[in-house]
């Protein structure tokens, strides 16, 4: 097993942020931002196992995890934690950084490629949120999705809960029964991962994320057509949230950008299928 050593990087505003490292440390390791929005990065566990083929560093966001509490909780917003992010860079003492972003994690990722394009490389997008982007998810791309898990025992419960939602609802327990449809499996090992994700959400810092201001698509999509280096879009063929199809509309952001989608997995594809997320991501991290 890989050991994990934990630092902490220190932000502008004196805000200490940990970066928890897994891998060859002598290689630059992989800068891994989590979404949630407002994660720790614990749920990423291992990613699969990636760290035997690439350094990773997970971090925690400000206010989450090993990390501390900001004086200002404005400071939260998506778009002001652009600056960790390039403190972290400096305390790795890199040029470049090399970024995985998951769901949410993804506007980090795009906002801070907006404002130092010269400081990012290889780019990898695991089922990115759309929302800084301007990409909309229509109601119907998600249903589709899920109308492949038909067969499952779950699904009528889970589908009248997906049409309670898309209805407007704001009641939890809905919100809670769509959970199969983010699972390309929904077994026992799955559904504690979920429950223990559920345990650790903060509605407070997930707003404070998106607030006002926090995104500027047109801004955004300016700089990432000017990005020149590879990204690679993994999509989850099961992922109601972010489909494949609205995925494919992140890729063509890009310049030089390839989507993958990932048969059998959903939101969280190195939950569903280690092996194959890792064997998936392994070759363009390494190229």
């Amino acid at each position: 097993m890989e050991l994990t050593r934990t630092s902490h990087a220190t932000a502008d505003d004196g805000t200490l942020l940990a970066l928890h490292l897994t891998g060859d440390g002598d290689a630059a390791p992989l800068l891994c931002l989590p979404g949630g929005p407002m994660l720790d990065s614990g749920y990423f566990r291992d990613l699969g196992g990636l760290a035997a083929h690439r350094a990773i560093a997970l971090l925690d966001l400000r206010g989450t995890g090993a990390s501390g509490t900001p004086a200002d909780p404005a400071s939260y917003r998506c778009d002001r934690q652009v600056a960790d992010v390039e403190s972290v860079r400096r305390h790795l003492g890199l040029d470049r950084l090399d970024l995985l972003a998951h769901s949410a994690g993804a506007n980090l990722a795009y906002r801070y490629l907006e404002r130092h394009p010269e400081r990012v490389g290889r780019l990898l997008l695991v089922t990115p949120s759309t929302r800084g982007v301007g990409v909309d998810t229509p109601d119907e791309a998600r249903s589709e999705i899920a109308r492949q898990r038909s067969g499952e025992p779950w699904y009528a419960e889970a589908s009248a809960a997906l049409a309670r939602v898309q209805g407007g609802s704001e009641d939890e327990a809905d919100w809670v029964g769509i959970s199969p449809f983010m699972y390309g499996r929904w077994e026992d090992d799955v559904r504690a991962y979920e429950a223990w994700m559920n345990e650790r959400r903060d509605d407070a810092l997930a707003m404070a994320w998106g607030a006002e201001g926090a995104y500027d698509p047109e801004a955004t999509r300016a700089a990432l057509s000017a990005h020149a280096d590879p990204v690679l879009v993994l999509a989850g063929a099961q992922d109601s949230g972010n489909p494949p199809k609205v995925m494919a509309e992140v890729a063509a952001l890009f310049p030089h950008a390839e989507l993958v989608v990932q048969q059998g997995a959903g939101h969280f594809p190195w939950v569903d299928d280690p092996e194959r997320f890792v064997e998936l991501v392994a070759a363009f991290l390494s190229d």
